[in-house]
C-alpha cells in the first residue's frame, strides 16, 4: 500500500515538474546561445527531474525537448538520441542514488557532461560532416544555390547573406571561411544583449579581417527605442573600430506589413519607413564600394 501511495505522489509531481523541466531545459538552451556559453544547460531540467522522479520521466522531458528544439532547428533531430540517452543516464544515476550525496553528484554531472560532449561531437562529425547543425543548414543552401547555377543565371551586382549571429555555432562565419562574403554589417538593437551578441561577432570578424577574409563594415541599428539607445549603440561602434552605417528607426508599418506577407517596400512604397531602406540601401553601397 505504501509502495502504490508512494508511486502515486511521485505521478503527481511528474505531472508538475515535466512541463517545468522542459522549460528550464528551453530556457537554458536559449541562455546558452545568447551569452556565448559552450556548455549544456539545455539539459539542467532534465537532471532535476531524473533526481526527483526517475529514469521514465526524465526521459520523456529529455525528449519532448529534443523534439521542441527541432521546430526551430531541424537538424537537431540528429541529435534526438543524444537527447534520451541524458534523460537515460541521469534517470538511472538518481535510482542508484547518486543525487543523495554532493560528491555523487558531482561525479554523476560530470560524467553526463562528458557524454554530451562526446556523443555530441560524435554525431557531429559522423552525420553533419564535423560541422555543427546550424553551419550543416548554411553549407546546404549555398550547395544547392551552385546546384542551381543562381550566380550564373542571375548575375546579382549585390549579394546579401542574413545569417544569424550564433557564435556558440558559429554559423556567422561559414559565408566569410568559404569567401562568400565581401563585406559584413551586424544589425543590432541597443538592448544589452544584443549589443553584448554584436561586440563578440564584431571580434571574431576583425580576426578574419586580418586573415585575409571579409571586411568589419560597421553597425546597423535595428531600434527597439530603448532609453539611450542611439547613444548605446554608438558607443558599442566606436569600441569595435566601426561606424554606425544607419539608424532604423522602430515603425508599426514593419508588423503591417509582415502580416501581409509583404516587405515596407512592397506594401507601403511612399511611407517614410520604405525611404528608410532606400537610404539605407545606398549607405551599404557607398560603404561596401568605398
Amino acid at each position: 500500500m505504501s509502495q502504490m501511495k508512494g508511486s502515486k505522489n511521485v505521478s503527481k509531481m511528474a505531472f508538475f515538474l515535466l512541463p517545468l523541466g522542459i522549460a528550464v531545459n528551453f530556457i537554458g538552451g536559449q541562455v546558452a546561445t545568447l551569452l556565448n556559453l559552450p556548455i549544456y544547460l539545455d539539459a539542467i531540467g532534465t537532471m532535476v527531474v531524473a533526481a526527483l522522479c526517475g529514469p521514465i520521466y526524465s526521459v520523456a522531458t529529455a525528449l519532448v525537448t529534443g523534439l521542441l528544439m527541432s521546430i526551430t532547428h531541424p537538424t537537431n533531430l540528429v541529435y534526438i538520441g543524444n537527447y534520451l540517452a541524458v534523460g537515460l543516464f541521469s534517470g538511472l544515476f538518481a535510482y542508484w542514488g547518486f543525487y543523495k550525496n554532493v560528491w555523487k553528484s558531482c561525479i554523476a554531472g560530470a560524467v553526463v557532461g562528458l557524454f554530451c560532449g562526446v556523443a555530441g561531437s560524435t554525431v557531429t562529425v559522423a552525420v553533419m560532416g564535423g560541422y555543427s547543425a546550424s553551419i550543416r543548414g548554411i553549407i546546404t543552401a549555398f550547395q544547392k544555390l551552385e546546384e542551381l547555377h543562381a550566380y550564373e543565371r542571375y548575375r546579382p551586382d549585390l549579394i546579401f547573406y542574413d545569417v544569424l549571429g550564433d557564435v556558440v555555432c558559429g554559423g556567422f562565419a561559414m559565408p566569410i571561411r568559404g569567401g562568400y562574403a565581401d563585406h559584413v554589417f551586424i544589425v543590432t538593437s541597443g538592448e544589452m544583449m544584443s549589443l553584448y551578441a554584436a561586440s563578440n561577432i564584431a571580434h571574431a570578424i576583425e580576426n578574419f579581417g586580418k586573415r585575409g577574409y571579409a571586411k568589419y563594415a560597421g553597425l546597423i541599428q535595428n531600434s527597439r527605442n530603448v532609453e539611450n539607445e542611439n547613444k548605446l549603440v554608438e558607443q558599442a561602434a566606436r569600441e569595435s573600430g566601426a561606424q554606425v552605417v544607419k539608424i532604423i528607426p522602430r515603425d508599426k508599418l514593419v508588423q503591417q506589413a509582415e502580416n501581409q506577407g509583404m516587405t515596407v517596400i512592397e506594401a507601403f512604397p511612399q511611407s517614410a519607413m520604405a525611404r528608410e531602406y532606400h537610404l539605407l540601401a545606398d549607405k551599404v553601397l557607398e560603404v561596401t564600394e568605398s
